[in-house]
């Protein structure tokens, strides 16, 4: 599930550089080239696309960062809400090289490279 261009659209007015997937031309990319422009441009991915993690930990790879919402359909504000959560308990470091998989009721990370 593709999330809404209103997170980064959030994202950007309270201070982070955050771009969506569609204004880089990449709105019906390959998960694979979108993970790679976001490894380019030293971005998080933050997705509800469950083939993210897997592309991640088959890559071996320790970037891009990863925030995936899983867990059902999630409303623009649920995700604002969830995601302004994740931000006020992580330091911008933590969510380097990580995996952070956000749900209803939790949040958990892992880190990268998935072994």
């Amino acid at each position: 599930m593709p999330l809404s261009p209103l997170l980064a659209k959030w994202l950007t007015q309270i201070g982070h550089d955050a771009v969506h997937a569609s204004e880089l031309g990449l709105a019906t990319a390959p998960d694979r080239l979108i993970l790679g422009r976001a490894r380019q441009e030293q971005r998080t991915a933050i997705t509800a696309d469950l083939d993210y993690p897997q592309l991640l930990a088959l890559s071996g790879g320790t970037e891009p960062s990863l925030i995936l919402f899983r867990g059902g359909n999630w409303s623009d504000a649920a995700i604002i809400d969830r995601m302004q959560a994740l931000l006020l308990s992580v330091t911008e470091e933590e969510i380097r090289s990580s995996i952070f998989v956000v749900e209803s009721g939790r949040i958990r990370r892992r880190r990268l490279p998935v072994k």
